[in-house]
């Protein structure tokens, strides 16, 4: 099945509160019902809108679960604790505490299987999750460079390819802590994995 995106229809001009009411109900029936009792009426009522309001802007059950995890990561703030090492200590102790809310962590990993059969919203849960998120790791890297932590690194291509391989490494890893190995994150386990994420296994 493939999934089509809200932004394509046409129609009356979308209601930021509605968006906002649709998707917290959205998170709330997650945690109650979990994702596959979950259904569009069932938001629909927490929300007080109609069902038909929902199909408006979101095709189904998968892009309105992943708009609304999406969500909860626009939260993600990089804190600027004066070096590299503590900005990144700071974001990811964020990144692991979202995870482990119910709602985060049984939404992103039921979006993330359908996901492998459904291209439409895999390109999804890239543009709303991980291209969103990115802004943090640009913020952090220009931060570094600017305070001479970082080298400078012109090449567009280069760059971009950089700011891809840093977020998947830390990404990959706190989701495979949090909720494949279901460990904590905790401030033990960021420290070793900041020191290895900036110097390796040598250091």
């Amino acid at each position: 099945m493939q999934s089509r995106s809200p932004a394509s229809r046409t129609g009356r001009p979308r209601s930021a509160t509605a968006d906002a009411a649709i998707l917290a109900a959205t998170r709330a029936a997650l945690v109650e019902l979990g994702w596959s009792k979950l259904t569009l009426g069932d938001v629909a009522t927490r929300a007080g809108v109609a069902k038909t309001t929902l199909y408006r802007r979101w095709a189904g059950k998968n892009e309105l679960v992943v708009d609304a995890v999406a969500e909860l990561f626009d939260a993600l703030e990089l804190p600027d604790r004066g070096s590299l090492a503590a900005d990144i200590e700071g974001v990811v102790l964020q990144f692991a505490t979202i995870l482990a809310l119910p709602e985060a962590k049984s939404g992103l990993m039921a979006v993330v299987a359908e996901a492998t059969r459904d291209d439409a919203l895999r390109e999804r849960i890239r543009a709303s999750v991980v291209d969103r998120q990115k802004r943090l790791v640009l913020e952090g890297r220009a931060r570094a460079q600017a305070r001479g932590e970082l080298p400078a690194e012109p090449d567009p291509g280069s760059s971009a390819r950089t700011v891809d391989l840093i977020f998947d490494m830390v990404a990959g890893a706190v989701v495979h802590r949090t909720l494949v190995s279901a460990e904590p994150a905790d401030e033990e386990w960021v420290r070793g994995f900041t020191r290895v994420l900036l110097h390796g296994l040598s250091d």
